[in-house]
């Protein structure tokens, strides 16, 4: 770590003293015995009341850069020049004792998953009035008002109850809210947020988005948002930097580098941005001929049992499918859109044979439900699914290739030699080499990955292959391929596709028809065209509202906002949700109607 006072440097633009002053920041890792950078020669300037977003794709350097400005590298990664001034003080020459201090009171930081950041086995009062202690003296009960203070402040409902709470009990929105009102409590002078509202449902991510606008413009605070989405930035910030490999590609305000890019790169990142509308310029799908489904549900419920009184019998049920009838054609893509808990991928699992049901489900003319076991493995050759995470869907101690024959070698598909053959063929389908499956899953990038994975859904030549929220967590450039790939296999195969999401941006993009859900149940269905084009129930219209546009001239625009708590599927045993009738307003286009 680099000791010792730096100048500061002029700033780079406006009159004014930034607020934070980065100059030439190399930021290195030493593996092995050799040095190697992973940021070169950063240079920015950061203004009070400004937000910069510092964008690009994963591996640019933009979460390191954030580290290393809060002094939280890994032991073996150091700032091996330049220098970064917050109000005149270099901060990655501070020693960790100095450091400490300034982490809350002077510099705050939100992480991406809100989860990993708060204490399982502590509860939200606990871990907030911890914050407060640990940079005013004063007392405990003074603490507590100030964390139900900083709840209240970022909108968050009877703030007194959710001290008593503990993380898993609040929604991914509301703990990121608590994260915030953490960062925010002691009213820094900048705040870094790295991925604020990347593993967030689109209408969440939007009330995060405004709440620290309405924040920023409150408190004055600074904002670096780090962030692949580049409508997130459009929306959001005043400047943007765009990374690469560890270096500064442009840099400008928002609006210049979006009307005017300036690199290919920047182009490129744009240019794989899925936009609303794009899908119409696709045409209208054509219908599949009239043949049977690969797949149909008809009424289809899935209920979980909560709670137990003093006879252990449960006191409430979750509705988390209560209802749901569609079905998917052979060679389209069906998708299914909505907020978390709303049903989505109960209903993937359901389909899959991984969890009881109620109702009709059926694959490739099959009811479920009437399968016995042998039956079931072998309605697994006709259904495969792609999960969200690659990394965490294939077992890091076996080749990929490996990985993407195992299905061949479970179902007693060819010989070795023959299944080795297929993977190979697999692969060069998929956009890699052969040569590459002798390699592990952490030998390859997220967007490599995922494309193993579907190789590998595509093994047993399945008929319809689910995908659940499979390109939410790529880089848009990476996303892009995929979905393109998935495009591909749909034309030369004539796969289906249950692709799950809650991106209405991507899903307009690649679906031919598409379900909206809420709480367990459909409130609208119907084609491309007419869910995008005419949206009729206040749902779907607040789920499109909620889309950050890559168009910073959009910036500001007034948006739909919740009225009230959101519902809870978990209900009283015995007092199950109405049952909502969808009516056809014509051409099959389906919506809920309004109590």
């Amino acid at each position: 770590m680099i000791v010792g006072a730096k100048p500061i440097a002029a700033p780079l633009s406006g009159a004014a003293t930034p607020l934070l002053c980065v100059r030439d920041l190399t930021v290195s890792v030493r593996d092995r015995g050799t040095v190697r950078p992973l940021v070169s020669d950063l240079s920015f300037d950061l203004h009070a009341g400004e937000t910069l977003a510092i964008a690009g794709e994963s591996g640019s350097g933009k979460s390191i850069t954030s580290l290393a400005l809060m002094g939280l590298l890994p032991n073996n990664v150091a700032v091996t020049s330049g220098h970064a001034d917050l109000e005149g003080i270099d901060l990655p020459a501070l020693p960790e004792a100095q450091m400490r201090p300034l982490r809350g009171a002077k510099v705050a930081m939100i992480f991406q998953e809100p989860m990993t950041s708060l204490n399982p086995v502590h509860t939200i009062g606990a871990q907030l009035s911890e914050a407060i202690l640990a940079h005013e003296t004063i007392s405990r009960r003074d603490a507590r008002a100030k964390a139900i203070e900083a709840l209240a402040r970022v909108r968050i409902p009877e703030p007194e109850r959710r001290l008593k709470q503990y993380p898993h009990e609040l929604s991914g929105g509301m703990r990121q809210r608590v994260m915030i009102a953490m960062a925010l409590a002691m009213r820094p002078a900048l705040l870094i947020a790295d991925e604020p509202t990347t593993a967030l449902d689109v209408t969440v991510q939007r009330e995060v988005l405004d709440l620290l606008r309405d924040l920023q413009q409150e408190t004055g605070t600074a904002i670096i948002l780090i962030t692949h989405d580049m409508g997130v930035v459009a929306e959001c910030a005043d400047r943007v930097v765009v990374m690469k490999s560890g270096r500064m590609v442009e840099s400008g305000k928002v609006l210049d580098v979006f009307a005017r890019p300036a690199k290919s790169y920047t182009r490129d990142l744009l240019a794989a941005v899925p936009r609303l509308g794009a899908g119409a310029k696709r045409g209208a799908p054509q219908p599949p001929a009239a043949q049977v489904p690969v797949a149909r549900l008809v009424n289809a419920k899935v209920h979980f049992d909560l709670g137990a009184n003093f006879l252990g019998r449960p006191t409430h049920r979750v509705h988390a499918v209560e209802g749901v009838s569609f079905d998917i054609r052979p060679g389209e893509i069906f998708g299914l859109v909505g907020e978390s808990g709303c049903g989505k991928s109960t209903i993937a699992k359901a389909l899959a044979g991984l969890v009881r049901h109620d109702g009709h489900i059926e694959v490739s003319g099959q009811q479920l439900s009437s399968l016995t076991a042998q039956g079931r493995k072998q309605i697994c050759r006709d259904i495969q699914m792609v999960f969200q995470d690659p990394m965490a869907a294939l077992d890091p101690r076996m080749t990929v290739g490996e990985a993407v024959a195992e299905p061949l070698l479970i179902h007693g598909v060819g010989t070795a030699a023959e299944r080795h053959a297929r993977a190979a063929e697999l692969f060069d389908r998929v956009g890699l080499t052969p040569h590459q499956m002798s390699r592990y899953p952490h030998e390859f990038s997220g967007g490599q990955r995922q494309r193993i994975c579907v190789a590998r859904a595509l093994a047993l030549k399945p008929k319809l292959i689910i995908c659940d929220e499979s390109v939410s967590a790529l880089d848009v450039s990476v996303q892009a391929r995929v979905l393109a790939l998935l495009e591909e296999l749909r034309e030369e195969m004539g796969v289906s596709y249950l692709f799950i999401s809650h991106d209405m941006a991507v899903v307009e993009n690649i679906v031919d028809r598409l379900a909206v859900m809420y709480l367990g149940q459909i409130v609208e269905m119907g084609t491309r065209d007419q869910v995008f084009g005419d949206p009729r129930h206040p749902y779907t219209q607040r789920l499109l509202d909620a889309v950050p546009i890559p168009d910073p001239a959009r910036k500001g625009r007034p948006h739909i906002r919740p009225a009230g708590a959101q519902p809870s599927p978990i209900r009283p045993l015995g007092d199950p949700p109405a049952q909502l009738a969808l009516r056809d307003i014509g051409a099959g286009h389906l919506v809920a109607a309004l109590s």
